[in-house]
């Protein structure tokens, strides 16, 4: 058995960081029911499901008729955890707030995720990951000091920050329920999430060690020793040699030697940072794989995509996985004794309406006629 098998989660549908949270409680074995609108198109080109959504159910339901609120409320009284990405309010006006649900359910974990946060004056404002990240000053801090901040992918706020910050929420709040017996609401925001994803920085302020500026940190690029450099062939290494022992490696590896360069002596940073640009540039990127393999140097190469799956310790670890047609991150983290594993495909939007409410007592001809009230979607249920 997986350690999450028997929990019983229902997820409004939505994108990003929600859908994140709850791949990764369905990787664990969570049977994750995911309500999707009647009218919902899927996003990504190619007529195929996201794999985000792998491992759920799919029920189709219309939630501004009065009959689709009813069948959410009955599948909440079932269920162990109830997941949203609304703005904040949406939920209550649509009648399935956490007052009335954890009336009904008081057992029931209501994870909410959003950017800004159920309260404070941007609560209710559009946002994306990088707005958070903006708010948060993490923005800021990143790229080079001559050049506009760069968009970094949207790893840290919807999924780093966000969509994990609620799976662990949801995990802690089961957890507590063992103990107490009754459930409660996780407010799970981006800005929060990013904001304590920055705690080293934060230390490292607080100690007077981090200056307010881009390019003059250890972890920013502004050290020679943590950063990327481009190789003869127009591709790139990163060193991330922090430790004194590691820097030492490091500048052996490249020809230097270390005591003519004392690894926090800030003046000379810009020197140095020069030098092992000149250094790198001489020897293509595979050149220097050779120079550093097996060493504590804290090398690696920059890959793409393709080359980083079919890295040997990528392949080692199967960190990526072919699963029901499509080549996707393995779920993590691993456990020893009950493992994790790709539960099964995406589905597309309202394939299993019919059986999921067969399951909570409705017959073959009230399916049927709700139907044709247009409040769930047949097309794509099996019968």
């Amino acid at each position: 058995m997986r350690p999450l098998e028997g929990i019983r989660v229902v997820e409004l549908g939505a994108i990003g960081p929600a859908p994140f949270a709850g791949m990764l409680l369905a990787d664990f074995g969570a049977d994750v029911v995911r309500v999707d609108r009647v009218d919902r198109q899927d996003a990504v080109p190619g007529d195929r499901p996201h794999l985000l959504d792998r491992g759920r159910r799919s029920l189709t339901l219309d939630l501004k008729r009065p009959k689709g609120v009813e069948i959410l409320l009955d599948l909440i009284d079932r269920a162990d955890v109830l997941t949203e990405g609304f703005r904040p309010g949406v939920a209550e006006q649509l009648g399935v707030g956490p007052d009335v649900c954890l009336t009904r359910n008081p057992r029931l974990v209501f994870g909410r995720m959003t950017g800004w946060g159920q309260d404070g004056p941007h609560a209710t404002v559009a946002g994306h990951d990088l707005n958070y990240l903006a708010l948060a000053g993490v923005l800021g801090a990143i790229g080079a000091p001559d050049s506009n901040p760069p968009p970094p992918l949207n790893l840290i706020g919807d999924f780093g920050g966000g969509g994990m910050l609620l799976a662990l929420g949801i995990l802690i709040a089961l957890l507590e329920r063992h103990r107490s017996g009754v459930g409660q609401v996780v407010d799970a925001a981006i800005l929060d999430g990013v904001t304590l994803l920055a705690t080293t920085v934060a230390d490292l302020r607080a100690g007077g060690l981090w200056e307010d500026r881009r390019g003059a940190n250890i972890m920013d690029g502004g050290a020679p020793f943590y950063r990327t450099y481009a190789t003869a062939d127009g591709l790139y290494v990163a060193v991330a040699a922090v430790e004194p022992q590691f820097y030492g490696e490091l500048l052996r590896r490249v020809g230097v030697d270390p005591s003519d360069w004392p690894q926090y002596d800030r003046a000379r940073w810009s020197e140095l940072h020069r030098l092992l640009e000149d250094i790198f540039a001489q020897r293509s990127r595979d050149d220097w794989i050779a120079v550093f393999e097996g060493s504590d140097a804290c090398f690696a190469p920059v890959l793409g995509w393709e080359e980083a799956a079919r890295h040997p310790q990528s392949l080692a670890r199967q960190t990526m996985v072919e699963a029901f047609g499509a080549w996707q991150p393995a779920p993590a983290p691993r456990l020893e004794r009950t493992p994790a594993s790709v539960p099964g495909p995406a589905p597309r939007p309202g394939q299993h309406t019919a059986e999921i409410l067969e399951e909570i007592g409705l017959t073959s001809r009230e399916i049927d006629q709700l139907a044709q009230e247009g409040v769930i979607d047949l097309s794509a249920s099996r019968r």
